[in-house]
């Protein structure tokens, strides 16, 4: 499996008892993908590694106790910790109108109601509060926060993003 074919889960943060259990901090709030899986990928290093799950159930909040297939000892799920859990795209559920997955939309064209075309996405930055769109525009870089009032239309058919932006917001990386 690639990693491109795949979507982040959650990582293992602790080991939970000497029988090889952990404890993995999911990346999201619905738990249930992991819940009641068979199997789920690990990066390790460069590689996914499939393990498969023997037991799985929540933990605390958003913590489930994973107990993997050979995985019997503390060392073992030692060897395991700050590992990165990884299912196939294929998983996720289908979302329309407005909403998307970051994935999803990277190459996609952003216009603007009044600029017009703004130009493609590269990246979306989420490492802030305000997740960001990061857009190359003739050799530079365009940031748009992703934010509801902004965003006015996702068109997965012809893979375009239409925007209202502030008044003077891409300007601001044009003229400046």
């Amino acid at each position: 499996m690639r990693k491109e074919d795949t979507f982040f889960v959650g990582t293992i943060v602790s080991k939970f008892s000497f029988k090889g259990e952990v404890l993995v901090k999911t990346d999201g709030d619905d738990l249930s993908l992991l819940e009641n899986r068979e199997s789920v990928f690990v990066e390790l290093g460069k590689d996914l590694i499939p393990f498969f799950i023997e037991k799985c159930s929540y933990h605390k909040s958003n913590l489930l106790r994973i107990k993997f297939e050979e995985v019997d000892t503390e060392r073992d799920a030692e060897a395991l910790l700050r590992h990165h859990l990884f299912l196939p795209l294929s998983l996720l559920p289908k979302l329309t109108g407005n909403k998307f997955y970051y994935h999803e939309v990277i190459g996609f064209e952003v216009f603007d109601v009044h600029y017009g075309r703004v130009g493609v996405i590269t990246h979306i930055n989420d490492s802030s509060s305000q997740p960001i769109f990061e857009i190359a525009h003739q050799g530079q870089q365009i940031l748009i926060p992703l934010h509801d009032d902004f965003l006015k239309e996702v068109n997965r058919k012809d893979k375009k993003i239409t925007v209202q932006t502030p008044d003077g917001l891409i300007e601001l990386y044009i003229n400046g």
